[in-house]
C-alpha cells in the first residue's frame, strides 16, 4: 500500500493544525532591512514573494492618517508603511491567528508603536474604522469570491479620496479584479507592473 500523503495546509485558515516550523527572513524594503520571523501555514514563509515586494516597493503612503493592511500575513507591508513613515497610525488584519501572532512579534522586532494588530475575516475587525489608505495582498487561493468582497467593500472603509491599492498576477484574477474596481469606485489605474504583477490603484471620489 502507497503511504498517504499529507495535503499542504491552507495558510487562508483561523487556526492552523500543522506544528509551527519558524523561520527567518532578511531583506532591504524601501531603504530600510528588515527581519520578519516567519512560519509554516502562513504565506511565502521563505521570502518576500514577488506580488507583496512589487506592492511595498511601488505603494503610495499618505503623509499621515491611517493605514489598512487588509490580510497582513506576518507583517510586511503594514511594518514596512509603519516603519517608512511614523506619523501613519497603521492597523493590520488577517485570518490566520498564526500570522496574526508572527505579525505582533515582528512589530516588537521592528520597534514600531504605530501599530494596531488584530485578527479576522476581512474587514470585521475594523467595521467601525476609515481610513486613508487601505492596501491588499488578497488570498488568491481562497477563491475569486473572496478578493472581489476586498474591492467591494473598501469603500466603506475609506474616507474621501482615500486609495485603495492592490497587487495580482497579470494572469490570475487581473483582469476581473481590474472590473471591479472600475465598477466600484469609477476609476482604476496601473499602478506598477513587474514579474508577472500588477499593482492597482482606485481612489474614492
Amino acid at each position: 500500500m502507497k503511504p498517504k500523503h499529507r495535503r499542504k495546509e491552507h495558510y487562508y485558515v483561523k487556526q492552523p493544525k500543522s506544528k509551527s516550523q519558524l523561520g527567518l527572513i532578511r531583506t532591504d524594503l524601501r531603504g530600510h532591512f528588515f527581519e520578519f520571523l516567519t512560519s509554516s501555514s502562513v504565506f511565502s514563509k521563505k521570502r518576500i514573494d514577488l506580488g507583496t515586494r512589487l506592492l511595498i516597493e511601488s505603494i503610495i503612503l499618505p503623509e499621515k492618517g491611517w493605514f489598512l493592511d487588509l490580510g497582513c500575513g506576518y507583517g510586511p507591508v503594514g511594518l514596512v508603511a509603519a516603519v517608512s513613515n511614523p506619523n501613519l497610525q497603521v492597523v493590520m488584519v488577517d485570518v490566520n491567528e498564526r500570522a496574526v501572532w508572527l505579525a505582533k512579534e515582528n512589530a516588537k522586532r521592528c520597534h514600531v508603536e504605530n501599530v494596531d494588530i488584530r485578527h479576522g475575516f476581512l474587514y470585521k475587525p475594523v467595521r467601525d474604522m476609515r481610513f486613508d489608505t487601505v492596501v491588499c495582498n488578497p488570498p488568491v487561493s481562497a477563491g475569486m469570491q473572496v478578493v472581489l468582497a476586498v474591492v467591494k467593500d473598501a469603500p466603506k472603509h475609506l474616507e474621501k479620496d482615500g486609495l485603495f491599492q492592490i497587487v495580482l498576477r497579470s494572469k490570475i484574477g487581473s483582469r476581473r479584479v481590474l472590473e471591479q474596481s472600475g465598477k466600484t469606485f469609477g476609476n482604476v489605474d496601473i499602478l506598477a507592473r513587474k514579474s508577472g504583477y500588477r499593482v492597482l490603484l482606485s481612489k474614492k471620489s
